[in-house]
């Protein structure tokens, strides 16, 4: 499992705010944690302000007590360092550490992560609170994990002030080691920018036009290493008195702020904070897409630390889960890897931003329908808890790559701000999840010789990655542009992959909304490319239009490279798959197979009764009934098979 050795099985339970409810409500609170089976709580994430209400002022002595109580009820505590917002005192006596605006605004106090994460009085605080709280609790026997901060840059990704530009200055000295290298890499000869000193360098605030788009790209990159500096000092810290316990941060699916690879390597376990619309009947994909990347970070099992019983509050239209969804989501985090299930929150608050909010016991009490829904979910991963531990296996890989991330959608100066890479990769990954194929996703740099079928749905930087690659290689456009600083190689795209793939790009060709170009295999929207053989076979021709007649989806021994992005790339991935000898497994429309090691998951989100032909014979975990040939999967329900070897 996660490696958690004091809580055995799957993790269930959720964000414990016991400080904002008298203390007579927190014997109810165990009690009905242990009735729903919870074994794991969240605990102290926002309570700086009440555990040191005062400089070296602490208050320990109700969290103390809350600790004993989880722990007599069998309950593990993954405690919080309480650092995910700063305590009023601290930010009245240093207002400098608020965050500031690219316009110069600098944001109050009154909400939350309301830090600018190169202040080092900050970094300062954090580390003694994380340090008093380790030695507070380093032997208490609920004591299961650390928590480090809290989904970070869902508010704060990135701080404008004259700290922040000192930090910034720093970070590029140590990447380009001179004045001469930082010119170079940016190109500063454009637009009289050159700079002769360090001094003048500033963060890309709001300028009269455009900002150099090297310097943006770094700025992506800086932000993300300075967050993760923080979290790598709590951490320090922690290790430094407990270093037998694990530590994590809350992941926020596929960020576009942080460099989840990098982030990852520094965590011992990945966990992940997910809540699919349930308004949106297709939301499934997407967040089966994000869990397959938490698995994929690490290459292990991951945790789901945050996902939503029912209604969310920060949506225009919050609406509820239907009855079953709440379980059907949870066993397909199960599904894709994950070793437990935790839920923002346990208690439904009274008050606050997220008072609307649902919560595993809601405001209604346990006559409520949503405290049914949870005793069931409990019960239900007792009966799973065999699976905790083991892995899934993918033959296919979608490749995903922070920096082109950044450099794709930078937000000028591109021949087109309609390339999204999370659209790029669903794109793919769409027809993938529901032909049942095991995909993971991988940054360039990884070894990818496991894999039969490697998709690359765009890489507008870098490429020189995949040219050891020997398997069946898939490659989308707008690739290999440019270098590491952002440069467009010599002789145009795709750069280094120009002899791999047999084309080179004449000239960029995006189509402006409300047009299409059509191809022998289907329509293409957003984008095109003028493409010339060199070497490359065409697979499919560009019809009608400015384009007719030209090479649109071309072929060179293993590798196929797509110059536009079609609305439908299945007849290109049907002839990928069978060349790469890649097979799924067949299930109607909106049901989601998935194995996790000996166990296949089938997940029905439909609304209607489906007919599925069981691809082998086995017992379904959560019935204890045998099953072979077709069965009937009733809406929104799933079965756990433990297949028959």
């Amino acid at each position: 499992m996660v490696g958690l050795t004091r809580v055995p099985g799957l993790l269930f339970g959720g964000d414990y705010n016991p400080e904002q409810w008298p203390e007579e409500v927190w014997a109810e609170d165990v009690r009905l944690m242990a009735e729903a089976g919870v074994n794991m709580a969240t605990v102290a994430v926002f309570s700086w302000s009440r555990l040191e209400p005062g400089q070296g002022e602490y208050d320990f002595g109700w969290l103390d007590r809350v600790m004993d109580l989880l722990h007599a009820h069998g309950v593990a505590a993954d405690l919080a360092t309480a650092t995910a917002t700063p305590p009023p005192w601290l930010v009245r006596a240093h207002p400098e550490m608020l965050p500031v605006t690219a316009d110069g605004v600098r944001l109050e106090f009154g909400s939350r992560q309301g830090y600018c994460p190169s202040s080092p009085v900050y970094k300062r605080e954090i580390v003694r609170l994380a340090t008093a709280m380790a030695e507070r609790y380093r032997d208490h026997p609920a004591l299961a994990m650390w928590h480090i901060g809290n989904e970070y840059a869902d508010h704060t990704l990135e701080c404008f002030c004259p700290e922040s530009a000192r930090h910034f200055r720093t970070w590029l000295e140590a990447r380009h080691g001179s004045i001469d290298g930082l010119n170079a890499a940016w190109g500063t000869s454009c637009w009289g920018q050159h700079y002769t000193g360090f001094d003048q360098v500033e963060p890309p605030r709001t300028a009269p036009g455009p900002v150099n788009p090297a310097q943006v790209l770094d700025w992506r990159r800086f932000c993300s290493d300075a967050l993760l500096e923080l979290f790598e000092a709590e951490k320090a810290a922690l290790r430094r008195v407990t270093p037998e316990l694990k530590v994590t941060t809350n992941f926020m699916s596929i960020l576009h702020g942080l460099d989840y690879w990098k982030w990852a390597a520094a965590e011992d376990i990945v966990s992940d904070d997910a809540y699919p619309d349930p308004a949106d009947p297709s939301s499934h994909v997407g967040i089966a897409l994000s869990y397959d990347l938490m698995r994929s970070l690490k290459q292990a099992p991951w945790l789901l630390l945050e996902s939503s019983p029912s209604a969310v509050s920060w949506r225009e239209v919050n609406a509820p889960k239907p009855p079953g969804m709440m379980r059907l989501h949870s066993l397909q985090a199960l599904a894709h890897g994950s070793d437990g299930v935790m839920f923002f929150q346990w208690r439904q608050a009274r008050y606050g931003p997220e008072k609307f909010h649902s919560a595993m016991l809601p405001h209604g009490g346990t006559e409520t329908r949503g405290w049914q829904e949870t005793l069931r979910l409990g019960a239900d991963l007792g009966r799973l808890a065999e699976i905790a531990g083991t892995h899934a296996t993918a033959e296919v890989a979608l490749v995903l790559d922070w920096d082109s991330w950044w450099g794709l959608e930078a937000p000028e100066s591109m021949p087109s701000n309609r390339l999204r890479l999370k659209d790029l990769l669903l794109s793919w990954y769409r027809p993938l999840h529901a032909r049942g194929i095991a995909v993971d996703l991988a940054p360039p740099g990884r070894d990818l010789s496991g894999y039969k079928l490697v998709i690359a749905p765009n890489l507008y930087l870098g490429g020189e990655e995949l040219l050891s690659y020997e398997g069946e290689l898939v490659v989308g456009p707008f690739s290999g542009v440019v270098d590491v600083n952002d440069q467009v190689r010599d002789g145009g795209a795709p750069g280094p992959l120009r002899e791999l793939l047999g084309v080179r790009v004449d000239e960029w060709w995006p189509l402006p909304d409300g047009t299409a170009q059509k191809t022998d295999l289907g329509t293409a929207s957003t984008w095109a490319e003028w493409l010339r053989l060199d070497g490359a076979e065409t697979l499919a021709h560009y019809r009608g239009g400015d384009l007719d007649g030209l090479p649109a989806i071309t072929r060179k021994g293993r590798a196929t490279y797509l110059s536009c992005l079609l609305d439908d790339v299945t007849p290109v991935l049907d002839e990928v798959l069978a060349r790469a000898g890649v097979e799924g497994i067949e299930v109607p429309a909106g049901v989601e197979a998935v194995r996790r090691g000996d166990y296949l998951f089938l997940l029905n989100h439909t609304t209607t009764q489906q007919r599925i032909a069981l691809p082998g014979a086995g017992a379904d975990l959560l019935t204890q009934t045998a099953m072979s040939g077709e069965i009937q999967l009733a809406p929104r329900d799933a079965i756990v098979l433990k297949e028959t070897r």
